[in-house]
């Protein structure tokens, strides 16, 4: 039987226990390979947060934080292999950060009873608790990005009769919104075209001649690494308005922009965290991490997108851990207590702000059936001549009524292929 207890009465309880192992995070990082700008900076923020904790608060109720690296090349078998080497060292939650490898290890690791925080990628039916025990990827998925996209120019003036462009990532992740748009498509009444782009999406061009010869609207965009940077640059080639032009969270950091100079000013991307350094954490973070030579990297990354993203997992991990710790009464998690505490968190501004984050995301409570929070998309606008993003639109509720039905049909498919019995019930 699971027990609540105050954070006082945790203290107690490990203070009376023997020496505990470290709270083991591994973290499927890409420093190599085609990826390997976006995968630096995530990796670098999460190890950085997690280094904090220890330096600055003894650890996560007083357990120290282990981040076990382990590099994939963005590589689905390597993923694999580096979840196999790590999980017997006490693993308590993996970010696969690939979809690829995510829907590879969602049977794996619910099996083993280790769960996958998936957060802003992977299988977006695995918000559905009630199916995927063991995946989270709150607090948004693709589904919600498509729509956040979609509410944002409808808030902008009517849709109904105008084109939009899909230009994707031809892999799993890229295919992810199709369907949300194809039924927004016909709620909305506006004429979707798909312009799939193939690894490493060097190669553009036949797909940028059809968006100057259709003239869409609106672009949106599901990129990732230099097939950003090539969507970028070709866009100003053909002079499309980037104003006009809205990419997925992964297609939005400086990495995207900084190399088209000022032809990428007023591009747009989705997120569903803050941006900038303009958060007290960072000076803790100079402070007790990069000037204490302890930082992943070079210390260069703070305040970046990608940076922000892995800090704001690592923050979203820890305070699972906490949960959990309150949960079970003890510092010495294990990855089933992880998931309870996964399942019960909470994140409120006043938590947020106690962390040196105030208004770094959204408020949102998980539970048992909706692992996937409130999905609730921000907009955010790059500016050439200052290098820098802005947030210009406030975290924005996603159409529930399209995509929830989406969610469950899928994972009902999914639980009848695996023979899934309801686990909330």
């Amino acid at each position: 039987m699971k027990m609540k207890l105050g954070t006082m009465a945790v203290a107690a309880v490990m203070a009376a226990s023997p020496v505990m192992a470290d709270l083991v995070f591994p973290s499927l990082s890409y420093r190599t390979g085609p990826y390997a700008a976006g995968g630096i900076p995530f990796a670098d923020g999460y190890a950085d947060y997690m280094n904090l904790l220890n330096a600055r608060d003894g650890g996560i109720g007083g357990v120290m934080t282990n981040v076990l690296e382990c590099e994939t090349g963005y590589n689905t078998e390597k993923g694999v292999e580096c979840y196999e080497s790590t999980k017997g060292q006490g693993a308590l939650v993996y970010q696969p950060l690939s979809t690829g490898i995510t829907y590879q290890l969602i049977p794996k690791a619910t099996a083993d009873g280790i769960p996958i925080h998936s957060m802003g990628y992977g299988r977006t039916s695995a918000a559905n608790g009630d199916v995927f025990s063991n995946v989270f990827n709150y607090p948004a998925n693709y589904w919600n990005g498509a729509s956040g996209a979609i509410n944002y120019l409808m808030s902008q003036g009517d849709i109904a009769g105008k084109k939009i462009a899909l230009v994707y990532h031809n892999s799993a992740y890229g295919k992810e919104p199709i369907r949300t748009l194809e039924e927004l498509a016909k709620k909305h009444g506006f004429e979707l075209t798909l312009l799939p782009v193939d690894h490493p999406g060097q190669e553009q061009k036949s797909q940028w001649l059809q968006i100057r010869r259709e003239k869409p609207d609106n672009v949106i965009m599901y990129g990732w690494g230099v097939m950003n940077q090539v969507a970028v640059q070709e866009a100003a080639n053909i002079r499309y308005p980037m104003e006009d032009f809205i990419g997925i969270w992964w297609s939005g950091s400086e990495n995207d922009v900084l190399p088209a100079g000022d032809a990428a000013d007023g591009y747009k991307a989705l997120t569903f965290h803050g941006v900038g350094n303009d958060f007290p954490v960072f000076a803790d973070i100079q402070k007790y991490v990069v000037d204490a030579g302890n930082a992943a990297g070079a210390g260069d990354q703070i305040g970046t997108v990608l940076y922000n993203r892995g800090l704001y997992a690592a923050m979203l991990a820890a305070e699972a851990a906490k949960t959990a710790q309150e949960i079970h009464g003890t510092g010495d998690i294990t990855p089933a207590m992880m998931r309870d505490g996964m399942e019960a968190l909470e994140i409120t501004e006043a938590k947020m702000t106690a962390l040196g984050l105030p208004g770094f995301g959204p408020e949102f409570n998980v539970s048992c059936e909706n692992h996937g929070g409130p999905g609730l998309i921000g907009m955010t606008q790059w500016d050439a001549s200052a290098k820098t993003w802005s947030l210009i639109n406030e975290f924005a509720p996603s159409d529930m009524d399209v995509i929830q039905p989406l969610i469950d049909a899928d994972s009902a498919a999914y639980a009848a292929e695996n023979n899934i019995a309801s686990s909330c019930k």
